[in-house]
């Protein structure tokens, strides 16, 4: 097969999305024979001379702005991907709306369905195009990928996608250089929140429940934030600067994959009180990182944490706050916890999630060549 893969949430700084379609295309490439092209296209930004190389993939990179190319892709369908990359059998969108094609099979992926119920988070082309647009995309393509078996679930009950054409293939753990081979949660670490700062990530649990342990330790470990801010962080970001938050809270931005291994490594437990999850990236690399995991039980992180994290309800301050001082006084606890985390992390492998995606690839391409209706009802 020809497969063509949208690359483009991955030309800048790589937070969940622009990660998952980078690591599906390496992974793929080593396990299977076929030929693979990431596709890019921005007026600004290209894609580094190494590209290539890491991914195992050739890369079509057009001079498009991405504004104007989403634009016409999902308001009127044109162009064909064809005409800017060349025939291939498979199509793969990085996000919910289909990239129209001639004749290619057209995958999409939907990573959570959040901005369904919370426009307020949302800006942009996700606010104009995907509450509108995604579930008729979605029942159109002849593949949906969702990186958890609960995004699968969702798509299949809120958008009504046969669960035959709905795909989960989960993110695979990383393989640090250092980390994994023992438990890491050192006595002089802090604890840590990997998130871009959005409504969504339920950053004032987590500040309300760290400004409750302080009151409990004032010798408390620092609480470390990494990951880029938004217009919704502002009062965050302004607690930071006040008592009794003031001194013991880092705002450090977002941080590049080659320097998460160190930003783990430091790490006394992660912190993750998401109100959702589609997937739930962190906490699968602080388990792969031996680091403890205390999360909320919403989302699909149940799912990827099982029994070997601590999951609590969302807004339960105190019950965040009990799990931060139970990690600084229960040295054994911690370490069981972040043993068990390397355990459940071993689960995930690139190598199945590309096996998976084979198989969507397959079915995609036989419904194609079957179906002669169009999204519209039209005859292709």
């Amino acid at each position: 097969m020809h497969i063509l893969v949208d690359y483009r949430p991955a030309l800048r700084a790589r937070t969940g999305v622009g990660e998952y379609m980078h690591e599906i295309i390496r992974a793929y490439t080593a396990a299977h024979d076929d030929e693979v092209a990431a596709f890019t296209s921005s007026w600004r930004d290209r894609p580094d001379a190494g590209t290539a190389e890491r991914l195992g993939a050739r890369v079509v990179d057009r001079r498009v702005p991405v504004r104007v190319l989403n634009f016409l892709w999902h308001r009127l369908q044109w162009p064909p991907v064809e005409a800017l990359a060349g025939s291939v059998d498979v199509v793969h969108a990085a996000h919910p709306l289909m990239i129209p094609s001639r004749r290619a099979a057209r995958v999409v992926t939907v990573h959570d369905l959040y901005f369904l119920d919370h426009l307020e988070g949302t800006h942009g082309e996700i606010r104009r195009d995907y509450p509108a647009l995604t579930a008729r995309h979605a029942r159109a393509a002849e593949a949906v990928v969702t990186p958890s078996q609960y995004t699968k679930d969702l798509v299949v009950s809120r958008l009504a996608v046969p669960a035959e054409r709905v795909y989960a293939c989960p993110f695979g753990a990383p393989t640090w250089q250092q980390l994994g081979r023992q438990p890491n949660s050192p006595t002089d670490g802090y604890f840590l929140f990997v998130g871009t700062l959005v409504a969504r990530k339920n950053l004032t649990t987590l500040l309300d429940a760290y400004a409750r342990l302080l009151t409990i330790r004032s010798d408390s470990p620092r609480l470390v934030i990494a990951g880029a801010a938004t217009p919704a962080a502002t009062p965050w970001l302004q607690r930071l600067e006040q008592p009794p938050l003031a001194g013991h809270v880092n705002h450090i931005g977002y941080v590049s994959e080659a320097a998460r291994e160190q930003l783990y490594a430091g790490a006394r437990a992660l912190l993750m009180p998401s109100l959702d999850e589609g997937f739930g990236v962190p906490a699968l690399e602080a388990m792969a990182a031996g680091v403890p995991v205390i999360a909320s039980n919403r989302g699909s992180l149940p799912e990827v944490v099982g029994d070997a994290g601590t999951l609590l309800d969302p807004a339960d301050v105190d019950g965040f706050a009990s799990a931060m001082e139970r990690i600084v006084r229960d040295r054994a606890w911690a370490m069981e916890r972040g043993a068990a985390g390397i355990a459940r992390a071993g689960s995930f492998t690139w190598r199945a999630t590309a096996l998976r995606l084979r198989q969507a690839y397959v079915d995609a391409v036989a419904r194609r060549r079957s179906d002669t209706t169009g999204p519209s009802g039209g005859t292709r």
